[in-house]
C-alpha cells in the first residue's frame, strides 16, 4: 500500500510540474511594432484588439499558422504566428530609447534590421526606387473601409476567407 501512495504522489508531482512548464511555454510576446487580434483565424477577421511590441499573449489554441490567445486584460482572439515570439520581450527605458529610438526601430532592431543594414542594402542596390514602398508604408486604411472593399469584391468571408 505504501508503495502505491509513493508512486501516486510522484506521478501527481510530475504532472503538476509538466503542467506548469507547459503553461509557461504557451505565453508568447508580440515581436512586431503593432498587430491585430482578430475574431477569426484569418486576415479578414474583424479586429477585436490591437497589440503592441512586447505585449504578452497567452496561447490557447492553434490552427495552422494562426494562434488563439488572450491578453492579460481579458481580450481573446486570433493572431498570426509570425507576429509572435517565444522570447520574452522587455521594454526598458534607457538613454538610447529616451534619445529618440521609435518603437518601429526597436522592433526592426530586434530582428537584426537597423539603419546601417538598410544603408548597406541601398548602397548595394542603387538602382532600386523606394518611392512607392515609402508611400505604401505611409498608407492607413480604416478597418471599416477594408471590410466594405472585401464585401464589394466578394473576397472571402470575415470568418475565414483568405489566410
Amino acid at each position: 500500500m505504501r508503495r502505491r501512495e509513493i508512486l501516486f504522489g510522484a506521478t501527481a508531482l510530475a504532472l503538476a510540474a509538466w503542467t506548469c512548464l507547459g503553461a509557461e511555454a504557451r505565453i508568447m510576446s508580440v515581436q512586431v511594432n503593432r498587430c491585430e487580434l482578430r475574431d477569426a483565424p484569418s486576415f479578414l477577421g474583424a479586429v477585436v484588439a490591437t497589440l503592441n511590441y512586447g505585449d504578452r499573449v497567452h496561447i490557447q489554441e492553434e490552427r495552422g499558422a494562426w494562434l488563439k490567445g488572450g491578453t492579460p486584460g481579458g481580450v481573446a482572439g486570433w493572431i498570426h504566428s509570425s507576429a509572435l515570439t517565444k522570447k520574452k520581450v522587455l521594454m526598458q527605458a534607457t538613454e538610447t530609447v529616451q534619445s529618440g529610438a521609435s518603437s518601429g526601430e526597436l522592433a526592426l532592431a530586434g530582428k537584426g534590421f537597423n539603419a546601417d543594414v538598410e544603408a548597406d542594402f541601398r548602397a548595394r542596390n542603387r538602382d532600386l526606387d523606394y518611392t512607392w514602398v515609402d508611400k505604401m508604408e505611409a498608407m492607413a486604411i480604416p478597418s471599416k473601409r477594408l471590410a466594405e472593399f472585401l464585401c464589394e469584391g466578394q473576397v472571402g468571408g470575415a470568418k475565414g476567407g483568405a489566410q
